[in-house]
């Protein structure tokens, strides 16, 4: 609820994120050329993190062959940095263009990274309107950040 009925940040997260000078209160976890990655600040799983284009673009046919090419090897890199820090069962990539598709930042598209694991869906988001996190944010971007930062 905090995220639904909370204020709204001002401009583009992915845009404004990437140039604050506090990265881990930003959930940043390294910026590369054509990319950032950061954390989801309302996680659906632990290790949740998102990789988006440095330019500001909701439409993934404007990018260009070296933006899109930058953006796939830092995606494949950050799903090899999830699949070594949280050993997840499986791992759920995606990305929704538009807010028709379920975007919830429509005009910055971006990949969602989600490490999963049999039977980590229950029953408490439905009874208890919460979600259970084994590990704070906190902890999640210590435990990547060195992770990100020796890939870029």
């Amino acid at each position: 609820m905090v995220h639904i009925g909370g204020p709204k940040e001002p401009g583009c997260i992915f845009c404004n994120k990437p140039t604050e000078s506090d990265s881990r209160k930003a959930l940043v976890l390294g910026a590369a050329e054509f990319g950032s990655i950061m954390l989801n600040k309302f996680p659906y799983a632990n290790g949740h993190l998102m990789v988006s284009p440095r330019r500001h673009t909701a439409d993934l046919s404007e990018l260009t062959s070296e933006e899109h090419s930058g953006l796939a090897e830092l995606l494949r890199a950050t799903v090899g940095i999830i699949r070594d820090e949280f050993r997840p069962e499986g791992v759920n990539i995606g990305m929704n263009l538009g807010s028709a598709a379920g975007a919830g930042i429509a005009d910055h598209l971006h990949w969602h990274v989600v490490p999963r694991w049999v039977g980590d869906t229950n029953f408490m988001p439905l009874i208890g309107e919460v979600r259970v996190m084994p590990e704070h944010l906190d902890a999640v971007y210590d435990r990547l950040r060195p992770r990100v930062e020796a890939l870029l």
